[in-house]
């Protein structure tokens, strides 16, 4: 009897302060989805495994798997960066601002994909508008107690008004992410390009449990990073190859990802050395985008646009998700203006699948490498090199 084929899944999620379990009733929920659509047999049990976990029993393609998905955590890391108040939000907006524009990083990055941009410039629009409209309401609410005899007191209501108008706001965030999306940018932006020293903490503590899950001996073991965690995931893999080479079991899937939202900053080296240094290496990188998705540099291959490609490149391979394709026009319409959701659509079910199938590549019986062979890249890729390097 052949064994069940075993993968082991490190996953890392993009700036998201929400705890893991979320990513795991994800799986749950759109793996039953995709195995209904695609013939996968696919139970979810815990995980005897260190840290956030779960196992992924499979019957796909013929033959059994054993699947263990694990989150390498940061989310605390991001609750940290978000603990700013609302008049440190707005000195964020500022201070980020400034620093994409003075550097010329905002320019070089209008010069690849509109909506990435856009995404970026919407915290600042609706900010801003706040504030605005704080200030306009204030006003008008100071000069109408002055004009009704309070005299002095209209100042004191005016700032009331204000303040308050600017809370109402900071309220609205779960329906408008304007906080959220400036946390997030100004994170990536508070050492234009490089990374804080507890981020670069914890990829090592990646790196050691990559090392870790590779001494158990798995038949695959798969880096997944989501958004920003797709440069992440870059960086820390890029550390444990050159410290003990390649390993043919160890492969890279990223996915949605926004590169060059870190890597065309000034002092993002260490990120376009990484990228470098994986684009040559010997790894199998596949990169998954969309058109669809507004929140990624779709087909922009993240090692060329960064100017760290050359003569040598030979990863990642650039491929599209293909929304127009692979979601039936039901579900296009049902997914319309949710930015979000259309971000997060690589790790869920696709009702016409193409060749990318989250699922049947964490819990199919082959690797990465296997699944792809032979794949070309997506004739839209973008390999202009627009970053400074």
């Amino acid at each position: 009897m052949t064994p069940p084929f075993r993968r082991h899944v490190l996953y890392l999620p993009g700036f998201d302060p929400i705890p893991p379990r979320r990513y795991r009733e994800l799986y749950r929920r759109e793996a039953a989805d995709q195995a209904r659509i695609s013939g996968h047999r696919l139970r979810i049990t815990k995980a005897n495994a260190q840290g956030f976990a779960w196992a992924v029993h499979g019957r796909v393609e013929g033959r059994d798997t054993r699947t263990v998905i694990e989150v390498a955590l940061w989310s605390d890391i991001v609750q940290a960066s978000m603990r700013q108040g609302i008049i440190g939000t707005f000195g964020q907006l500022f201070r980020t601002a400034w620093t994409y524009i003075a550097t010329g990083t905002l320019s070089r990055l209008m010069q690849l994909r509109r909506g990435p941009v856009i995404a970026a410039l919407y915290p600042i629009a609706v900010l801003l508008a706040q504030l605005a409209l704080a200030l306009l309401a204030g006003a008008l609410a100071g000069w109408a107690v002055a004009a009704l005899g309070g005299g002095w007191l209209g100042l004191p209501v005016a700032l009331a008004v204000i303040w308050g108008m600017l809370v109402l706001g900071r309220r609205l965030d779960g329906r408008l992410f304007a906080y959220y999306l400036m946390h997030d940018y100004a994170f990536t932006a508070q050492h234009r390009g490089a990374y804080p020293p507890a981020l670069e903490a914890r990829l090592t503590a990646f790196r050691a449990r990559l090392q870790a899950i590779l001494d158990d001996g798995p038949d695959e073991v798969l880096v997944v990073g989501h958004s920003s965690g797709a440069y992440l995931a870059v960086s820390f893999l890029a550390d444990h190859m050159r410290a003990g080479g390649a390993d043919p079991r160890l492969s890279l899937l990223t996915l949605g990802h926004v590169v060059p939202m870190a890597s065309f900053l000034p002092d993002a080296g260490r990120l376009r050395d990484d990228l470098a240094f994986l684009g040559q290496a010997d790894l199998f990188w596949l990169d998954v985008t969309a058109p669809g998705d507004a929140c990624c540099f779709a087909l922009c291959d993240p090692v060329a646009v960064s100017g760290a490609g050359g003569p040598d490149q030979r990863w990642p391979l650039v491929i599209s998700a293909a929304y127009t394709q692979t979601l039936s026009p039901e579900r296009q319409a049902a997914l319309k203006n949710r930015w979000f959701r259309l971000h997060f659509q690589y790790l869920c079910a696709f009702d016409r699948p193409g060749d990318y199938d989250y699922f049947a590549i964490t819990a199919g019986p082959q690797t990465l490498a296997q699944r792809f062979a032979g794949r070309k890249p997506s004739p839209g890729r973008i390999t202009r090199p627009v970053g400074a390097r």
